[in-house]
């Protein structure tokens, strides 16, 4: 297994997804302090080892994500003999806390004092794009391994920066055409709450739904990380006369959600739909008998049949007491894979030759989720409708259709 130097930042209240814009100068401007295209291994020995800044949540709300990101990281590597590309490969933990007050100090702690090769992880978009000058400045490739905003690769993008998870508005669009088939009466009512994740889900559903031919019935966006009661909203739905609602929400806020939507009664006259992440992981087990029935949109599912799937749900179960893997952990354990190709290709480990290995590597064909593959430096890949099945506690998200592959919107 790989060793680890774990760094333990202080933790600030969350703040959401607009703070990352003051931080980012001001660590842009320390100058090479960063680390430039010099590191701490053996960069310009084909055989020398890698060191990889694995910067994840350890404390703080999304600390759970941390767990399983790290668990899909630490599998890959015990599957490949702790190699990437042929090399040994040394981990630097840190902890990214829950905001980018906590996250870019850790991704510019890794690069400048642990001087790695490369960063994976980041939970928090504005840490992901607070970072990114950090990543330039210093030459060095950035795998975000969940992180969803559009700027990652979009408006913001730069040649170091590279995803191996989703955009947000990637997840939600997959579902729109697939819920305008069923032609459902009264449309389709969306909801999530006030922050940048939200507004590009609510905007990804809508341009694909409507495009589709669907019906927006109405549209809420409750205040985000505040609102403990949805009964003014689930109002609000009741009355819009909606066949069907599409929502966003995540970790503490999505149990909260289902649960009321159960409570309030409209679970069995209004089916509920979302973006995977509403009962992915550690939520579904809280929301409990109120998420049967929920359907979701996502790139992954433990319970795909592929044998590359079977044989990592198999895996990971054994190595980690039972426990069933996520998406979190899949987009980690994939970004081990493609540095493994990229590394190989490049024969080196600047940011510069391992950008362009990277987009060459072509189609990831033996991953868990299902072949994907690079598309303006995030996947390309194939969305999933779920459905929660089962009896508490053994709830699971079972395929209920194949959305197809899409690509960042």
């Amino acid at each position: 297994m790989a060793e680890y130097k774990a760094h333990h930042l202080s933790r600030r209240t969350l703040l959401g997804l607009f703070g990352a814009a003051a931080a980012a100068p001001a660590l842009a401007a320390c100058g090479s302090s960063v680390g430039g295209g010099s590191s701490g291994t053996d960069g310009g020995d084909a055989d020398g080892p890698v060191s990889v800044g694995l910067v994840i949540p350890q404390s703080g709300v999304y600390a759970a994500l941390g767990v399983d990101m790290q668990r899909g990281w630490d599998l890959w590597l015990a599957q490949h003999d702790n190699r990437i590309g042929g090399r040994e490969v040394t981990t630097v933990v840190a902890d990214e806390g829950e905001t980018p007050q906590t996250g870019v100090p850790a991704v510019q702690r890794v690069l400048q004092s642990d001087q790695v090769d490369v960063v994976v992880g980041l939970v928090n978009s504005a840490t992901a794009l607070g970072a990114a000058p950090l990543m330039s400045e210093a030459r060095k490739i950035l795998v975000v391994a969940n992180a969803g905003a559009a700027d990652i690769t979009g408006a913001s993008r730069t040649p170091y920066v590279w995803r191996t998870s989703f955009q947000n508005a990637q997840v939600a669009a997959a579902a729109g055409p697939y819920l305008a088939e069923q032609d459902i009466p009264g449309g389709v009512f969306l909801i999530a709450p006030d922050y940048a994740a939200g507004t590009e889900v609510r905007a990804g559903f809508r341009a694909a739904y409507e495009a589709a031919g669907g019906t927006i019935a109405g549209e809420a966006t409750p205040p985000f990380g505040t609102t403990q009661d949805y009964q003014p909203f689930l109002s609000q739905i009741q009355q819009s006369g909606a066949g069907a609602v599409f929502c966003f929400f995540a970790g503490a806020e999505a149990v909260r959600f289902v649960q009321q939507y159960a409570q309030f009664g409209l679970k069995d006259s209004v089916p509920l739909y979302g973006s995977g992440f509403l009962t992915e992981g550690g939520v579904l087990a809280a929301q409990a008998e109120a998420a049967v029935g929920v359907r979701t949109s996502l790139f992954y599912t433990d319970q795909l049949d592929n044998p590359a799937n079977s044989a990592f749900v198999d895996a990971y179960r054994s190595a980690y007491d039972d426990a069933l893997p996520t998406c979190y952990s899949v987009s980690t354990f994939d970004a081990a894979a493609v540095l493994d190709r990229a590394v190989a290709a490049a024969g080196a480990l600047d940011g510069d030759a391992l950008g362009e290995a990277l987009g060459g590597i072509g189609p990831i064909q033996d991953s868990p989720r299902g072949e994907w593959t690079f598309d303006g430096q995030s996947p390309r890949q194939t969305m999933y409708l779920r459905t929660v099945e089962g009896t508490p506690p053994e709830l699971g998200n079972a395929v209920t259709a194949d959305l197809g592959p899409q690509a960042q919107v």
